[in-house]
């Protein structure tokens, strides 16, 4: 994404118009790579700036989600409170067309003695980082250590002295002039096209800008150059060049409704295929765009290891499920074996010790036909006809046993796709840690971490408010379904959840008395939503009297029976729960 330098100027110029003089409240380390400061800016009152270092997605802006922090404050978020918290911020700095800017903050020592720190955050891909640094410029800490075995040129150490990343040998188009870029230009002689020209000669260009200027000043995003006029290009160029530096404008650009890509100006390269729409300000911008994204990329991370182990699970329990059935459908052909041991009782005195197959008549076949019986040579012959007698007892109670067992494994495995569902919904560290707990307590995961896991506080469920003004409840996974279900809620009021298919447990908190259609039918798009269906058209969603819901003894966590109830059609609506967040 094209966070290039002038695109942080932007950015630093409009951050610039609060962040001075702001009182840092409240350091978070919500990341292994983000910091969130939460501010009290003299212009635009409580703010939360968020500073990350990712090497995906790393970026500076004021940010409104709410970040979970983690059971234990990593060394660094603790070694930035206590040199920054209580700090009042001085100034916003951007280096020269460099991707990093130096937050400067004026707080107390050990001693109560006011001095001046910097905060430097490097948003440069793989090698981003945040750096800590005293008023002498010496490094106290960072986000991440580089030393010299991973690189040579420039080290980030504690204790050393905080050096600028290294130059690339490319200009400050600031101080380009018509001249100069004419006087280039005729010095090609190599075929290359202009949008690489540019991005090889100018520093903080991005290649979505370099097409731009390309577009603007010779009506396509890649001439070559030794096709063009240098005399009628160079005027163009510089005209656009310097308009780089002014007017800037939150762009994202929309390939439908689905944002593709942003930056400080309108773009016009994409003739339509692409749209430009403009953003409240450059904060939001970022904030708005990563949002999503940041959330289903925590969320990837922070389940990846449950989700293998789970996946895993299942798959061996639904193999051990295939065998049992394969065994099951074994046992019924049992009787014919109970058959063959009476034709062998009833022709034990034309068995000679030793003999491998008996020809006899089988008289239960009708046509009273002639067939053959494997015999075992090393018995005699009254223990082959036990042998068969036993055959079928052993199939005969091994029907029973599968019966059970395979309802048994049919039981987990839908219990593991129902954790395995929740788990795709979960959207914080205390959801995916309520369901490690859930897995330990039935004795899927070992407890590593007793201690910790003994801290762990279960959430409350999800709460709305219907259209109506009725509270609606939902479980994000299946202990707080059972919570909500056994416990929290009222045996007066209605519960939903989509039928045959797993999802949360949703409850109308009417108290009795009967909602109106619309509540109950924004309850069900939520029960919907919130389940392995949320992608259909026309769900069916049961729904009853929580007094009419049952847990049976020994159930596993979520499962639950209900009787007495009515299915309601309805197609799940992904907007819905912003609309119905309580105020």
């Amino acid at each position: 994404m094209p966070l290039d330098a002038i695109f942080l100027t932007a950015l630093t110029a409009e951050l610039n118009e609060t962040l001075p003089g702001a009182r840092i409240d409240r350091i978070q380390q919500p990341e292994r790579d983000a910091v969130v400061l939460s501010l009290r800016t003299p212009a635009s009152g409580n703010r939360k700036l968020l500073l990350s270092a990712s090497s995906n997605h790393p970026r500076l802006h004021y940010t409104e989600e709410k970040y979970e922090n983690p059971a234990q404050p990593p060394m660094f978020c603790m070694l930035l409170r206590k040199h920054l918290a209580g700090g009042r911020i001085l100034s916003l700095t951007q280096l020269p067309m460099e991707r990093a800017v130096d937050l400067c903050v004026e707080s107390t020592d050990e001693l109560g003695i006011l001095s001046q720190k910097h905060l430097l955050l490097e948003l440069m891909g793989r090698n981003s980082n945040l750096i800590l640094t005293g008023p002498d410029g010496r490094i106290i800490d960072c986000m991440r250590r580089v030393d010299f075995e991973m690189s040579e040129k420039r080290q980030v150490l504690p204790g050393l002295f905080y050096r600028e990343p290294p130059a690339q040998g490319k200009l400050d188009l600031r101080q380009e002039t018509e001249e100069g870029i004419r006087s280039d230009l005729a010095l090609v002689r190599q075929s290359v096209t202009l949008d690489v020209w540019l991005m090889d000669r100018y520093a903080g260009i991005s290649p979505l800008i370099a097409r731009e200027l390309s577009y603007a000043a010779a009506g396509r995003i890649d001439p070559d150059l030794t096709a063009c006029d240098p005399a009628a290009l160079a005027p163009a160029l510089y005209r656009q060049l310097r308009g780089l530096l002014t007017g800037f404008v939150p762009t994202v650009l929309y390939r439908g409704d689905t944002p593709k890509d942003y930056t400080f100006r309108p773009i016009a390269q994409y003739e339509g295929y692409m749209t430009c729409r403009t953003a409240r300000s450059f904060s939001a911008l970022l904030d708005d765009y990563y949002l999503s994204r940041d959330r289903e990329q925590r969320t990837r991370a922070r389940t990846q290891s449950l989700t293998k182990t789970l996946t895993t699970l299942r798959s061996r329990t639904l193999r051990k499920l295939a065998a049992q059935r394969k065994e099951l459908e074994a046992t019924y052909d049992r009787e014919r074996v109970r058959q063959l041991g009476d034709i062998v009782t009833a022709n034990l005195h034309q068995i000679a010790r030793g003999q491998t197959r008996l020809r006899a008549v089988d008289f239960y076949d009708p046509e009273m036909r002639e067939i053959e019986i494997p015999l075992n040579g090393a018995v005699s012959p009254q223990q082959n006809a036990a042998k068969y007698y036993k055959d079928y007892n052993k199939a005969k109670n091994a029907e029973k046993i599968l019966t059970e067992q395979i309802a048994l494994a049919e039981t987990e495995a839908d219990y593991l796709a129902g954790v395995l569902e929740a788990l795709s919904r979960a959207r914080g560290e205390q959801d995916v840690a309520e369901i490690r707990a859930e897995l330990v307590e039935g004795g899927y995961l070992r407890n590593n971490d007793r201690k910790k896991q003994m801290k762990t506080k279960p959430a409350r469920p999800l709460e709305y408010r219907s259209s109506d003004g009725i509270p609606i409840y939902v479980g994000r996974n299946n202990r707080q379904n059972d919570l909500l279900t056994c416990k929290l809620a009222y045996k007066t009021d209605l519960w939903l959840h989509v039928q045959k298919a797993h999802g949360s447990h949703v409850i109308i908190a009417c108290g009795g008395v009967t909602p109106p259609d619309q509540t109950v039918t924004e309850a069900a798009m939520l029960a919907a939503l919130y389940s392995e269906v949320s992608q259909g058209q026309n769900v069916p969603v049961d729904l009853c009297p929580v007094r009419q819901v049952k847990k049976p003894a020994g159930a596993k966590p979520g499962m639950v029976v209900y009787e007495n109830y009515r299915t309601v059609y309805v197609t799940p609506d992904p907007k819905l729960p912003e609309q119905l967040i309580p105020e």
